[in-house]
């Protein structure tokens, strides 16, 4: 058998779609868009990618983008300040804050600064408190949340399925456990303390894959059958036929973008599975969009 991929891409589309309603609503009470900072306090390349591919999906579906920017070196004095002002600003529905933090400063405790109701990455002990309470999820961490929806956009029935979460997180694994526990699915959450993972991840009806370990589950390690929510994003060499890594024609390693599942042997044995790329990542992107909006119309109410 081979497994049915699970289009994140398609899912994104749709959720993205669903938004343009509602921005123009939005709009048309208060005159101008939801607007989402994004607080950068950095000079790391990857982060500077991460912010121009957030402002052009910002852009699309028609929310407003500020690229709020710190020097490298600021101190955590200065970033909270900042957050605080961006926090009281009216005409701000959502912060971000970009990682990594010039050294010294805590990221957690910068985050907890963000008022729960403009925390879009769903982050804050507020936000995440709530999803032990059963209250209607609003802003959820977006990987957790993307991951949730691409079970549920596989056609899995959730309540009462055995399911499995490798990986516990507070922004990935614990909340997407929650999610799938509030809809009456039986977890258990997988972690470097378990004994034996295949003893666990074989009963899976549901399998949620998040530890950040290229290749950690195999098709030996899945029911036939299952559904397998690949989390992982890594970045491993390309490998010629004698294993050897590959090189371009300045002698750089070639590399490619992996998960955490080993897809090749997964796919012949899952019904459903995400491909990396192409899965719970832009799925990840079209949440932290919907998050933008739901904060919007909540605070413009």
């Amino acid at each position: 058998m081979s497994a049915k991929l699970i289009d994140g891409e398609a899912l994104a589309t749709r959720i993205r779609n669903e938004l343009g309603p509602e921005i123009e609503a939005i709009k048309e009470r208060t005159g101008s868009p939801p607007r989402l900072a994004s607080l950068l306090a950095s000079d790391n390349p990857g982060a500077r990618v991460y912010t121009r591919s957030q402002a052009k999906s910002c852009e699309e579906v028609g929310i407003a983008y500020d690229l709020v920017e710190l020097a490298p070196d600021t101190r955590a004095d200065a970033l909270g300040a900042k957050i605080d002002e961006l926090g009281a600003d009216p005409a701000v529905h959502g912060i971000l804050l970009q990682m990594p933090l010039p050294p010294g400063i805590d990221a957690q405790q910068m985050a907890q600064r963000i008022p729960p109701a403009k925390d879009v990455e769903g982050i804050t002990a507020a936000n995440l408190g709530k999803l032990l309470f059963y209250e209607p999820a609003q802003l959820v961490p977006c990987t957790a949340a993307a991951a949730y929806e691409l079970i549920k956009f596989a056609g899995c029935q959730i309540k009462g399925a055995e399911c499995v979460v490798v990986g516990h997180s507070p922004i990935v694994g614990k909340p997407v456990a929650c999610l799938i526990t509030n809809d009456l699915g039986t977890c258990t959450i997988c972690h470097i303390g378990t004994r034996d993972l295949k003893a666990h991840t074989t009963k899976a009806e549901i399998l949620v894959v998040a530890a950040g370990k290229a290749g950690l589950v195999r098709g030996e390690h899945i029911m036939p059958g299952a559904t397998v929510i690949d989390v992982g994003i890594n970045r491993v060499p390309v490998l010629d036929e004698r294993g050897q890594p590959v090189v371009d024609d300045k002698g750089k390693k070639k590399m490619r973008t992996v998960g955490d599942v080993e897809f090749d042997s997964a796919k012949k044995v899952a019904g459903a599975i995400t491909p990396v790329p192409g899965g719970v990542g832009p799925v990840t992107v079209a949440i932290l969009l919907r998050n933008t909006v739901r904060a919007a119309r909540a605070l413009v109410r």
